[in-house]
């Protein structure tokens, strides 16, 4: 059996989910076993500092977890947040295992759903940086995030109310107002959960009459599919330097 290194605890409530979806859609298929999964959880609030202050050590903190996920035996890595992707192409090409890019996944599913112009929506890092728009601009996709103050106020509560597990219904309509003056003002076909806690705060397929692409079911989707193939990797996926 294969075995996947999640790098979690960005924050600890996305981490839970993503372990809870892998048993849940490993056991839809094969109910009498379970994947092998091993989770190396680090600290959200030094990854959010790093993220701000300082991105090569951001990209050192994440290269040591995939060195220890690593010498734990795993086949491949995934990392179950969107923010630490900023420094993605670093790491696939010094990871000792291959990784799992949840924007690469992202985009080729909006490819296959013939989706054109998507809202962002995550951190102000995810938000702000280039990431997702060159990984999408391959698919001739354009990645629109909300203006400056809409950011500012997404990324509050993102981090003072997501990451620390706090899920309010105020928050939710607020961030159903959004989508739905972004469908208006931008003209977007959809919108990119492109954070890891947002599924759980707007666990629905459609938010404003628009699909809403959850990144932590596209992610954990593809992973389960390495678990399940050795190879080829999958769309997405990595491999490690040589």
């Amino acid at each position: 059996m294969k075995r996947v290194g999640i790098i979690g605890g960005l924050g600890p409530e996305s981490t839970v989910d993503y372990y809870r979806r892998i048993l849940e859609a490993w056991g839809r298929d094969e109910p009498s076993t379970a994947p092998s999964i091993v989770i190396d959880s680090l600290d959200v609030q030094r990854a959010l500092h790093l993220v701000a202050s300082d991105r090569p050590a951001l990209a050192e903190y994440f290269l040591a977890s995939l060195r220890r996920l690593a010498g734990a035996g795993v086949d491949f890595a995934a990392i179950s947040a969107n923010t630490p992707h900023i420094v993605f192409d670093d790491l696939a090409a010094r990871s000792p295992v291959p990784l799992v890019s949840i924007v690469e996944i992202c985009a080729q599913e909006a490819r296959r759903r013939g989706l054109g112009r998507l809202a962002l929506l995550g951190t102000r890092f995810t938000m702000e940086e280039p990431f997702y728009a060159t990984v999408f601009a391959r698919y001739s996709i354009a990645v629109l995030p909300p203006n400056e103050a809409d950011r500012a106020w997404v990324h509050e509560r993102y981090v003072g109310e997501l990451l620390r597990g706090v899920f309010r219904d105020d928050t939710r309509q607020l961030f159903v107002s959004l989508v739905n003056r972004l469908r208006k003002e931008a003209s977007i076909d959809g919108v990119i959960l492109g954070g890891t806690e947002l599924p759980l705060l707007l666990p629905t397929p459609v938010i404003a009459g628009v699909p809403a692409l959850d990144t932590t079911a596209l992610h954990v989707a593809a992973i389960v599919a390495r678990l399940r193939h050795a190879e080829p990797l999958p769309p997405g996926t990595h491999a490690p330097a040589t």
